[in-house]
């Protein structure tokens, strides 16, 4: 990496989350003017980012870091409070969704699964991410089987949507089959059509266990949908509770199910959430916003050198 830097010579190396932080090293041997690192997030080996090796890893490698970006103000707080990186080398740009993609629908719905699994009167629920434990859609599905067996006409009326691919699909498929559910569940895996599928649903869940800044629930917010999510990481910082969606504490079926059921008994509210994150989505999470916001940085760390 160090040969590939000194023959490239890039004004900036920008790298991301801890398994790309160790590289800032060859970068600063290598000369390299600007050394940027990015926090997104974090996976289930440090869910809550409290892990001591790591800790000290980030302390050792932060000489070699001028500017750290968080892309919440959770992840900012952490890097300054208990990594303890000063405050003024942090700075916090929120993601940015593609607004040109991601619209709200506009007349029919478009087609989900196979023909005749959603109609014009469903309620369609659905989520968006890879199927692995600290995504945890098998919450999500805990909690749709709970409202089966809550509603009389939940069967008849709801339909849940699980795009994604990974080791939990398997069981996310076993738990819908044995509750007799899987024909109004479709779990079609990964996809290349998200804009398209996400104008499909009516209700966005996002059950993750954690969060750094969510690009799915901007995503539903763009494409006009209230939004269902646990309250983790940066997800309080999209979710305006009450008022573009609803936050329940993470791993917890039961809240799950009665948010979602507080949507399917008012179609009013799910019309006014979903209106309400579209615009929040265009004021603040604009693509254009977020490149401005690392235009800045760039632009501030190669003039200070």
């Amino acid at each position: 990496f160090w040969k590939v830097l000194r023959k490239l010579k890039p004004a900036i190396v920008h790298t991301r989350n801890l398994p790309g932080l160790e590289y800032l090293v060859p970068s600063a041997l290598a000369g390299v003017p600007a050394r940027i690192h990015g926090e997104h997030g974090r996976d289930m080996y440090d869910l809550d980012g409290l892990n001591r090796k790591y800790i000290f890893l980030r302390k050792v490698i932060s000489p070699f870091v001028q500017q750290y970006i968080a892309v919440s103000t959770d992840l900012a707080n952490w890097l300054v409070q208990t990594v303890g990186i000063r405050a003024e080398r942090v700075a916090q740009i929120y993601n940015g969704v593609d607004l040109q993609r991601f619209y709200p629908r506009d007349g029919s719905r478009p087609s989900l699964g196979l023909p005749g699994f959603v109609s014009a009167e469903n309620l369609v629920i659905g989520t968006v991410g890879r199927m692995e434990t600290v995504k945890n859609q098998l919450t999500l599905v805990q909690a749709f089987l709970e409202l089966l067996d809550q509603e009389p006409k939940a069967r008849k009326l709801l339909r849940l949507v699980i795009i994604g691919d990974g080791p939990l699909r398997m069981e996310a498929e076993k738990l819908l089959k044995n509750a007799n559910a899987d024909h109004i569940a479709w779990l079609p895996g990964e996809r290349n059509d998200i804009p398209e599928v996400m104008r499909g649903l009516d209700l966005f869940v996002l059950p993750s266990l954690r969060e750094g800044m969510s690009n799915t629930i901007l995503e539903a917010m763009a494409s006009g949908l209230p939004v269902v999510a646990t309250r983790v990481g940066g997800n309080p910082e999209l979710v305006d509770e009450g008022k573009t969606g609803l936050l329940v504490p993470p791993k917890h079926p039961m809240a799950m199910t009665e948010a979602i059921l507080k949507y399917a008994n008012n179609s009013e509210m799910l019309i006014r959430h979903g209106q309400a994150g579209r615009r929040k989505a265009e004021i603040q999470f604009s693509i254009e916003k977020m490149v401005q916001g690392y235009q800045q940085v760039y632009d501030s760390v190669l003039t200070k050198r």
